[in-house]
C-alpha cells in the first residue's frame, strides 16, 4: 500500500494544479514533492506535467497516467471496506455527486439512516449534474452519482432511475395548502419562487405551462432549494415546486407544506442512480446502493 503513496501525491498536484497546495495535503515540503515527481517521470521516461507559471497542468501522457492511478486508489478504497466487513469494522467512506435539488432531505435522511447501522462510515457529497458529474465518476472523484438529467455517456451506467411527480411547496397558512391537489394555473394566482434554467423541474413546468397556453413568470429565481424553501415559508402566499421524493407528504420541516400538482405522466422527474460502466463494488458501497434501490422501488 506504501508504494500507492506516489500515486496519491500525483493526484493531488492534478487536483490542485500545484506542487505547493498538494505539499501542503501530505505535510511535505515541496521540493521533496518535486523530487518525487521528478524520480517518477524519470522511471516512466515521459513528462507528466506542463509547467505554467506557478501551476501545473496535466499533459496528454499525464491524462492517461493520472486516469489510471485515480482507478487504481479507488480501487484499494474499495478492497479496505471489503476487508473492514469481514474484520467487522464496518469502515470506508462513499462518495456522491448529486443534484442540488436533493440536498434539503432526500440525501440527508438517505445518510442518516445509514449511519445509524454503520456509524463509522463516512460520506462525501459534491454537488453537480451533467457533464460535472459524469466528470467526477469518470475521474473517480464519486462513487455514485444522484441526479435529474438523463446521461448519454458511453462511461456511465444506470444503476436505477425513479420517475418522480411534481408538487407544489408553500407555507402551512397557504390558502392552497388544505388541497389534496392542485392545476398548475391555480398556482399562476400566487408568487412564484422557481429554479432557473436548466433546471429539470423549472424545464418541466415550462413545458406542461405551454401546452396550457400559460406563462410562469416568477418573482424570484434561486438555484439553492433550501433557500426556496425558506422563502416560502416565510412568504405565505408563495409557492414554489419540487419533487415528491425530495419534500415528502410528511416533510422534517414543518414551516412548509406540499399539494401535488395535476400533470401527465409525461411531466414528471427522473432521478437517475449512475456509476462508471464495469465498476463493481462491495461493502458499503453495495449496501448504500441497496438502500436507495430500496426506496426507489417503493
Amino acid at each position: 500500500m506504501k508504494n500507492l503513496q506516489i500515486y496519491k501525491y500525483v493526484e493531488a498536484i492534478a487536483r490542485t494544479g500545484s506542487i505547493r497546495k498538494a505539499a501542503t495535503e501530505f505535510s511535505i515540503t515541496p521540493s521533496a514533492l518535486n523530487r518525487r515527481l521528478l524520480a517518477l517521470e524519470d522511471e516512466l521516461k515521459v513528462k507528466i506535467f506542463e509547467r505554467i507559471g506557478n501551476g501545473m497542468r496535466l499533459n496528454q501522457a499525464g491524462e492517461i497516467i493520472v486516469t489510471l492511478f485515480r482507478s487504481q486508489l479507488s480501487e484499494i478504497n474499495n478492497l479496505k471496506s471489503q476487508l473492514a466487513d469481514f474484520s467487522g469494522l464496518k469502515r470506508g467512506q462513499i462518495s456522491i455527486i448529486c443534484s442540488q435539488a436533493l440536498l434539503p432531505y432526500f440525501l440527508p435522511t438517505q445518510i442518516d439512516q445509514f449511519q445509524n447501522k454503520l456509524p463509522e462510515i463516512k460520506f462525501n457529497i459534491n454537488v453537480g449534474d451533467g457533464e460535472k458529474a459524469i466528470s467526477y465518476l469518470r475521474d473517480f472523484k464519486s462513487d455514485l452519482a444522484l441526479i435529474f438529467e438523463p446521461v448519454r455517456s458511453n462511461y456511465i451506467e444506470t444503476i436505477s432511475t425513479i420517475y418522480q411527480p411534481i408538487q407544489a411547496v408553500m407555507s402551512l397558512e397557504h390558502p392552497l395548502s388544505k388541497y389534496k391537489s392542485i392545476n398548475l394555473v391555480d398556482c399562476l394566482k400566487y408568487p412564484l419562487a422557481l429554479p432557473p434554467y436548466p433546471y429539470a423541474v423549472r424545464e418541466i413546468l415550462e413545458t406542461a405551462a405551454a401546452e396550457q397556453s400559460l406563462d410562469l413568470e416568477p418573482t424570484v429565481e434561486a438555484e439553492s432549494y433550501i433557500f426556496l424553501h425558506n422563502f416560502v415559508a416565510r412568504k405565505t402566499n408563495a409557492i414554489s415546486f419540487e419533487v415528491e421524493i425530495d419534500v415528502p407528504k410528511q416533510s422534517i420541516d414543518r414551516s412548509i407544506s406540499t399539494v401535488p400538482i395535476n400533470l401527465s405522466n409525461s411531466h414528471q422527474g427522473q432521478i437517475h442512480l449512475l456509476k462508471l460502466q464495469g465498476r463493481t463494488f462491495s461493502g458499503a458501497t453495495e449496501k448504500f446502493i441497496q438502500q436507495l434501490l430500496h426506496v426507489f422501488n417503493k
